[in-house]
């Protein structure tokens, strides 16, 4: 295992952090991570998404590993992309279980 320093400018788990952060990756990986899809169920799954953004999502999670689609053009997770399920299901609970904390602060710092 390497040794990165997420705060340096230069550091490539910087990229990964970044990469993952992004709300459409998480939403992506979670709906895939229900079951493989293809495009237009995935879109259809995804509310709000453009098909630009999926296209362009659906890209980088390829390039990085994340995500294959094989000849039947079926999305999937891949091993990789599987071992972010659990932590990026733990943020999806908690976001779900602190929305109405963070826009009770948002009101009030208005």
């Amino acid at each position: 295992m390497s040794n990165f320093d997420v705060f340096l400018s230069d550091c490539p788990a910087r990229t990964t952090l970044g990469l993952i952060g992004n709300t459409w990756v998480a939403v992506v990986l979670v709906a895939l991570g229900e079951q493989p899809r293809r495009y237009t169920a995935l879109q259809a799954r995804i509310g709000g998404i453009s098909k630009k953004m999926l296209t362009q999502t659906l890209r980088d999670l390829e390039r990085h590993g994340l995500v294959a689609r094989p000849a039947d053009h079926r999305y999937h997770l891949t091993e990789l992309g599987r071992s972010l399920l659990d932590p990026i299901g733990a943020l999806v609970r908690w976001a779900e279980e602190h929305t109405d904390e963070l826009l009770d602060a948002q009101s009030v710092a208005r």
